[in-house]
């Protein structure tokens, strides 16, 4: 039996797709950006216009660094593989220290905790307030129709 190997990597750049995005993405940013300016130089144009045109092609321009990121951290997450068997035209960058993802036990303060007092006034109201609703449900029965003591329904 013949070992299947791996499929070979794509290259970080060959991405159609992505690289269609983001061109038509860019685009679309200058486009409204330029159709902004036309509207700011119109009869009609404000400074919201103005702000608008300037702010479109900041989008193009992030979409475009977007890109470029993604790429370069997808690179970076790549392990290198053939360091070994490949000669080291150029010296690679060391890897870059991993943050930390949980946070240490100590280091936060402790949650405030509700401190449940025994006062005899409270505990008095708080079963007042309790009677009241009850009060007030069966009143509320009463005032439907409805019996809340009986249960069997009358084939009537």
């Amino acid at each position: 039996m013949v070992p299947v190997s791996a499929s070979p990597r794509r290259s970080a750049h060959n991405r159609p797709a992505l690289i269609a995005l983001v061109i038509v993405a860019a685009l679309a940013c200058l486009a409204l950006g330029w159709w902004q300016w036309e509207r700011f130089e119109s009869a009609s144009g404000t400074g919201q216009n103005l702000g608008y045109a300037l702010q479109w092609p900041l989008f193009a321009g992030f979409a475009i660094f977007a890109y470029f990121r993604f790429v370069r951290l997808e690179r970076e997450a790549e392990e290198p593989d053939d360091s070994a068997r490949a000669p080291a035209r150029k010296p690679r960058r060391a890897p870059k220290p991993v943050a930390p993802r949980e946070i240490p036990a100590g280091i936060l303060p402790e949650r405030p905790k509700a401190v449940r007092d025994a006062d005899p006034a409270m505990t008095e109201y708080n079963n007042y307030l309790a009677e009241l609703h009850a009060n007030d449900i069966d009143e509320q029965v009463r005032q439907a129709g409805l019996n809340a003591r009986d249960t069997e329904r009358s084939a009537g």
